[in-house]
């Protein structure tokens, strides 16, 4: 019983660390994307993403989210980011394709509504 209750308590110990406190976007491109729709800014930086409004006040920001699945993919298309946020209830994906200029395609799946996809331009 007090070799399951170490464990139990180390698994949740650990688990307090797996924060989005240290995102490594790796060899996505860093910047600011909007999304016109929601006039949202995303502002994927070295080690955090936020989405602004167009004002640049915060609506969100991932630093400070749990986010247990954070993974950046990169292949001959494009690079992809792909995470869920415990917080939001939501997974999004980011993809950038090579062959394309500087936009990027944003999805959302929330698990209560309908799939979200918008490309995004570059803001700066």
């Amino acid at each position: 019983m007090k070799k399951l209750t170490l464990t139990l308590m180390i698994l949740l110990f650990a688990a307090g660390f797996i924060t989005a406190e240290n995102f490594d976007l790796g060899k996505f491109p860093k910047g600011t994307w909007i999304d016109n729709n929601f006039d949202a800014v995303w502002e994927l930086s070295v080690d955090n993403i936020r989405i602004l409004n167009t004002g640049g006040g915060v609506y969100y920001d991932f630093s400070k989210a749990t986010v247990p699945d954070f993974k950046v993919d990169a292949d001959m298309k494009g690079v992809t980011i792909s995470f869920s946020c415990n917080e939001t209830g939501k997974t999004y994906k980011l993809y950038k394709p090579v062959s394309t200029g500087t936009s990027i395609t944003l999805e959302i799946d929330p698990p209560w509504g309908e799939h979200y996809k918008v490309e995004m331009p570059f803001r700066k």
